[in-house]
């Protein structure tokens, strides 16, 4: 399996501008809600220990230094994620490469391709789902991390969204391809469902980091 997450930027860069459909948007949107968490846990980095941190609650420097180990969980778990995609992507390309001669081979074929597909939906489903996370954390960035670094965390709030907006991209792009219609359904409902929330979260951190600017 091909591990995105260790290649250099440049080189992740140019196997994605190639003429292989894999890595693709998928990828870019864990990428993205990977520099989402980076960033977050950061903001968290460049507070702790500061005079302003010290001057905190108990109860809000815990928020803080537990943001620190949970941005960097959801970091790694989202770069596992890219790769991910490119394998469930990879499932999809196999099932089409199956035998078609006779009915069973057709019969399984096609079994093979829906579930590929439904795999290759529900990675990009829990990218968007497990970014709704990340603007848990960024908010508590916004709120009490390091005041030079507020830029950052808007940041981190605009690709977090970028991230999750990709990754329903990606669901719906599969959707048409999956004849299980109560699956199909429910998944649209979520990504609505995820989408609004991912939206509102994001206006409210703007509108505290351009508060704070």
């Amino acid at each position: 399996m091909r591990e995105m997450k260790k290649l250099t930027i440049e080189n992740f860069a140019n196997e994605l501008a190639s003429n292989s459909p894999a890595p693709g948007g998928g990828s870019i949107a864990a990428l993205s809600s990977t520099l989402a968490a980076s960033l977050a846990s950061m903001v968290f980095n460049l507070t702790v220990g500061k005079k302003a941190y010290l001057a905190y609650d108990d109860d809000t420097k815990m928020k803080i230094d537990k943001g620190i180990t949970e941005a960097g969980n959801m970091k790694e778990e989202f770069l596992s994620l890219m790769d991910e995609d490119t394998e469930a992507f990879d499932e999809v390309m196999a099932g089409f490469k199956l035998p078609k001669e006779t009915e069973e081979e057709k019969a399984l074929r096609s079994n093979k391709i829906q579930e590929a597909y439904k795999k290759a939906t529900l990675v990009p489903l829990k990218v968007a789902e497990k970014t709704l996370d990340i603007f848990t954390l960024l908010e508590i960035a916004v709120k009490y991390g390091n005041a030079n670094a507020i830029s950052d965390a808007g940041v981190g709030a605009l690709i977090a969204l970028t991230g999750l907006e990709a990754a329903i991209l990606n669901v719906k792009i599969n959707l048409p391809s999956i004849k299980d219609p109560d699956f199909v359904s429910k998944v649209k409902e979520k990504c609505d469902v995820i989408l609004k929330s991912g939206t509102t979260s994001k206006e409210c951190l703007l509108e505290i980091v351009k508060n704070k600017l």
